[in-house]
Formats: structure tokens, sequence, C-alpha cells
């Protein structure tokens, strides 16, 4: 389907005219079949660290390596005996009895090296096909791409009452028209894209969606009649396919997320204590987990937090102010990002954790890739630049709750950290492993045109972490 503006687009997204339904409801083809007695998880949060963490000098430090690999860092002991971290996480250091840190996942030399295919690869499962490599940070979000893992686990389980089955905060990656694919539900239909909600440094407790906004201080939704006279708009345009005979369905379900007291209670952060918000760090980042626990309190399926790059760095960091730290990857590490990160993430475990809520939440933290080793990136003047370029040979991710086992550490990579050794594993195994903590273990689905295919064919999930 063709969507004849931006608004169309957003309207067909948001309230759900086009697209085919998973599981339950399609065909006889079961969206969780749950084998044995394993609880699945009922919510996951994905943490996504935009631009590529180093994992060099955070979750595989290799204190021995010669010294053009070696990180300044220093490791510190944490609450579990099997792991180590970097200096500055200290208050990660505390919550790490609840971590599964997985350090062998590697691109296998199927992506690219770019960003828009390490993020395809790292929130579909599946290996970029021929057109990154021809179009590489150009290639745009397709159709017919694989979904995102969030669109699955979305799907797969039956509607919420008001909110979204898989809602992204606080940014859609990256500014268009570069666009990073992955992120969407491509082939199954845009009724199961994620509602994205933005906010940004300057604003980062106010949030505000396509089509609506939300006023955490009125704790209310604005902006409906507009709306209504864009869905009758977009009616008109769509007469003449199928799936927009249910209109009226749709146009229903729209309405119930404006105006439920549910919605704007689980959006509304002013509920939370000025102390749980100082905890969370105040910043966009911060805010976004803060959010992402309200949005799992609320019953949200599949929360994603892609962090947002702060452009003040970019001079500093040979980055858009993210993960991409081409240059000074230290200071930019150590001043910057680390601090932020540690703050907030920590705050999420341990808030959930009180709250009883973390062994039926995943949570996943996650890149497009890693960093590269051997220090020096010739875009920032080479060794004296004191960056890391791109490195989708390895890279580390983190998981927490959802039935982990915390206090682990998974994989292993050479005495440089270049090259996984130990339990080498791919994106694909790691998608896997969140279907399986979900309890999405049947991946058969129909496309656009009704014919069934499998959403994810290949790896396993990691059933040695639960």
């Amino acid at each position: 389907m063709s969507y004849r503006s931006r608004r169309d687009f957003l309207i067909a997204s948001t309230t759900g005219i086009a697209g085919y339904r998973f599981g339950y409801s399609v065909n006889g083809y079961a969206a969780e079949s749950l084998s044995g007695p394993r609880k699945r998880a009922k919510s996951t949060i994905l943490f996504f660290l935009c631009g590529g963490a180093s994992q060099a000098d955070t979750w595989d430090m290799k204190p021995d390596a010669p010294s053009d690999y070696r990180s300044p860092f220093s490791l510190i002991n944490t609450a579990s005996p099997e792991i180590q971290l970097c200096e500055h996480l200290p208050m990660t250091a505390k919550v790490a009895d609840k971590l599964a840190i997985i350090r062998s996942v590697t691109d296998g030399g199927r992506a690219t090296g770019d960003h828009h295919a390490g993020y395809y690869y790292n929130l579909t499962g599946h290996a970029p096909d021929t057109t990154f490599k021809q179009l590489g940070n150009d290639r745009r979000p397709y159709p017919d791409d694989f979904p995102f893992m969030g669109s699955v686990v979305g799907m797969s389980r039956e509607a919420h009452p008001s909110l979204p089955q898989a809602i992204t905060l606080p940014h859609k990656p990256s500014r268009p028209p570069y666009t990073r694919p992955g992120q969407f539900a491509g082939k199954i239909g845009s009724i199961h894209d994620p509602l994205y909600l933005t906010a940004d440094h300057a604003e980062p407790m106010r949030f505000s969606a396509p089509s609506l906004t939300l006023q955490t201080d009125q704790g209310r939704l604005e902006d409906r009649r507009e709306l209504l006279k864009s869905i009758d708009q977009a009616r008109r345009r769509f007469d003449g396919n199928a799936s927009a005979r249910n209109l009226d369905s749709f146009q229903e379900k729209a309405f119930s997320l404006l105006s439920s007291s549910g919605t704007s209670s689980a959006f509304d952060l002013q509920k939370e204590s000025e102390k749980t918000r100082e905890r969370y760090g105040g910043t966009v980042n911060g805010t976004s987990l803060l959010m992402a626990r309200r949005l799992v309190e609320a019953g949200v399926p599949f929360i994603t937090v892609f962090w947002r790059g702060d452009l003040s760095l970019r001079s500093k960091c040979r980055s858009a102010g993210s993960w991409d730290t081409h240059g000074n990857n230290f200071s930019c590490l150590k001043d910057n990002l680390l601090p932020e990160f540690d703050r907030g993430y920590s705050a999420l475990i341990e808030d959930l954790s009180e709250k009883g809520l973390l062994d039926e939440t995943l949570v996943l933290v996650s890149s497009e890739m890693g960093r590269k080793p051997k220090i020096g990136d010739r875009r920032s003047g080479g060794i004296s630049g004191a960056g890391r370029d791109h490195w989708t040979t390895c890279q580390s991710v983190l998981m927490a709750g959802g039935g982990i086992q915390g206090g682990q550490t998974f994989g292993k990579t050479d005495s440089k950290g270049e090259y996984p050794v130990e339990n080498v594993l791919s994106p694909s195994d790691i998608t896997r492993t969140v279907y399986h903590a979900m309890g999405v273990d049947d991946l058969m689905a129909m496309d656009q045109s009704g014919r069934p295919f499998n959403l994810l064919d290949e790896g396993r999930a990691i059933t040695e972490l639960f």
C-alpha cells in the first residue's frame, strides 16, 4: 500500500488502517504455543544504545591486552563474583547480581558495518539483505522488511484494552530521510508498528505522540477533533482497500486510546515522586526508562527506549552525540554517556525489582554494533583522536529479568576482545531468546498477500541463561 502523505501514514500506523493479524486470528496460526512449565514474561523493555556502544570499555574489558587495545578505565568488583565492570558504572555494579552479560554476539560477516544494517539485524534478528550492501546508510525502511521484534511480540498478545501493544520512545531513529530500518512491522502490516512517543533534552518530562498531545501537567489528551477529521479523510482515501472496511472499529480504538483514563495515567510522570524522578536522573533517557517502567505496570507487552543523543556532543565525540564515539571515546564515555546510562539503567533494574516486576519483565540492552578494540579511528586523526571505529565482529548484550538467571556472563572473546571464541552467537539468537522469554514459540504468520511465512527461521533461544 502506498501512503499519499506522511499524515496518512501516521493515521494508518496509529489507528491500524492497514495490516494483517497474526496468531489468534490468522487462519489458525497460533501466536503463542507454549511448551513446558516455563512462565512467560509479560513485558520486554529494550534499551537500545544508538550509535554502537563500546563493549571494550564497559562489559568486556581486557586489562591485560596490549596498550593500543587496552581501555584506560579500571575494572571494579560488583554484586556478582562472576562479573567485573568499568569503574564508571558503580551503580550498575550494585545490581550486577541481576544481570546476564552476553559477550560473544557477532554478525558473522553478514552485516555491512553501517548503522542501518546494524539496526536491522539487531532489531529483527534477520541478516541484512543485498540492498543494505548496495545502499549503506541510504537504505530506507521497506514495506516487505522482516518485522521488528517488538511488533512480533505485540501482535502475539491479546489486545490491550486501551494502550498499543508496542510503544517506542523518546524518538524515532534517525532524522528523515535516514530513518533506520528494522524498527517497524514491515511485511506484517503497519497496524503492528509501534506507537512513538517523543521527548527532547529541553523538556524531558513532556512526551508527545503523532496525532495527539500528551499533557502531563493536566493528565488529559487533546487534539481529538483533528484526529477524527484526519481519520475521516483517510477513510475516503482507503475506500478501495479491503482492510479499510473495518475502519469504524479502528476509529473506535483510536478514540479509546485518546480518552482512556488508563492512557493518561500511564503517560503521566507527575504521578511519580520527585525522589523517583531524581533517581532516574531527570535526563531524557533516564525519564524514558521511568516511562518504560510505568508502561510495564500498565501492561504494555513491548517498550523500546532508543537512546537519544545530545547534539552538543557532536564535535567532541565525532558523532551525533550518542554512542558512535569515533573521536574522544574515553572522555565521551567518562564525562557523558556512562554516567547517564549508569544512573538510569540501574534505577530501572532496582525499581522493577522492588516492585516485584523484574521476574516478569525482560530488560534487554543492545546496540547496532560494538566498537573496534584497537584504539584509533581515521575519521578523528587515528590514535591521537582516541576514538573507536565501528566493529560488527563482536558486541556485548545485557539481559535481566524475565526468567534470566542473574549474576552470570555468557560467551567469551579472545585476549584482545576482537573475536568471539566461546558460545558464539548472532543477533538472531538474541531475538529468539526474547521470543522464548515472552512465550512466542510459534513464529508462523501471514504476509499481506495471505502467504504464510516464518518470522525468524534462524538462531536459537539461549536457554542456558534461564
